[in-house]
């Protein structure tokens, strides 16, 4: 699949379903997806055991992907990963928590991926406990 005439919009939507599915083959449970509060958007929540995990993904559409894991010689969509977006993260977090009654442990992860423009493949990078 040709990337090349999709929107900002639609390369995010797709970022977030390969996260979404990379997630579950890692033994995740998706619960919710793009949770939106007054604080900002949660773009997966996701259940591992007994933690609930709130997973930033950033998408970015690429020609090739990096040579490292970081994406350093590439835009590496981490950039995007800055503290004032996960202090949004975070809040919409709590009212999510609040709203669900949930008494267990959470936290904010971050889920990068990259797609190869010309064919649609995807490389994914898991960071947990951004916070």
């Amino acid at each position: 699949m040709d990337l090349s005439d999709k929107t900002r919009k639609e390369i995010g939507a797709l970022g977030e379903n390969v996260a979404a599915e990379y997630l579950r083959r890692r033994g995740f449970s998706i619960l919710d997806r793009n949770f939106v509060r007054k604080t900002g958007e949660l773009d997966l929540i996701a259940a591992e055991g007994d933690t609930l995990h709130f997973v930033e993904v950033k998408t970015v559409c690429t020609d090739s992907f990096p040579k490292t894991e970081t994406g350093e010689d590439e835009y590496d969509p981490a950039v995007n990963l800055h503290q004032n977006k996960i202090r949004h993260v975070a809040r919409t977090g709590e009212w999510y928590v609040l709203e669900k009654n949930w008494g267990g442990e959470w936290q904010v992860d971050g889920c990068l991926v990259w797609l190869r423009r010309r064919d649609g493949v995807a490389r994914v990078r898991y960071l947990p406990q951004i916070v």
